[in-house]
């Protein structure tokens, strides 16, 4: 018995030696363990510093992005209210521009059906070929067809030509009318011009 008891004691006495030793090696260590911490806790805070300087940079940009687009929306929403008022502009320019001409010609029609035919015609053969096939045109049938029977005749068939076309009476037209006539006139000048020198 005697035995264990010292058995007992020894073993106490060689565990408790253990701890002593385990808490002095514990001590030794804590130091470069706090030392440890204090690193991971700076980089963690590195980390989340970082990471909220980040996500502010994202929202910034964010932010920024959201302004420029909504730029862009008010742009191209000013860009089609102005294209719609321009539309109206030219629609109503366009219905004037109906009223003002569809007076003149009424005017003009009135001013030539009360002349005689002879002065109509004098007159429209002296305008340029549009502008007379425009006035024509806008005559009743009868009253252009006289003031037509008046006119030279290769005036008058010209005319008849482009009112036939129908409008819009262009000075192109009248000229592109003209040009083939030019080279039949030329042609037909030296025909008629043959002179003899005879004494």
């Amino acid at each position: 018995m005697r035995i264990l008891i010292l058995m007992f004691f020894s073993m106490v006495l060689s565990f408790g030696a253990e701890v002593i030793d385990c808490n002095i090696i514990f001590e030794q260590r804590k130091g470069e363990i706090l030392k440890e911490l204090d690193k991971i806790n700076e980089q963690q805070q590195a980390l989340q510093a970082l990471q909220s300087a980040t996500q502010n940079i994202l929202d910034q940009k964010e932010a920024e992005l959201k302004k420029r687009e909504e730029k862009v929306a008010q742009i191209e929403q000013d860009i089609k209210n102005t294209e719609e008022k321009i539309n109206k502009m030219l629609k109503k320019n366009e219905e004037i521009l109906k009223q003002i001409q569809n007076a003149t010609k009424t005017k003009m029609g009135e001013a030539y059906t009360s002349m005689k035919d002879s002065k109509s015609a004098a007159i429209l053969e002296n305008l340029p070929e549009g502008e007379a096939a425009n006035i024509l045109f806008g005559l009743d049938t009868k009253v252009a067809s006289k003031i037509l029977a008046k006119m030279n005749p290769q005036k008058a068939a010209s005319l008849t030509q482009l009112i036939v076309k129908g409008p819009p009476f262009t000075q192109e037209e009248t000229k592109q009318e003209q040009k083939p006539q030019a080279p039949q006139e030329v042609q037909a000048m030296p025909q008629e011009a043959p002179t003899s020198n005879t004494l």
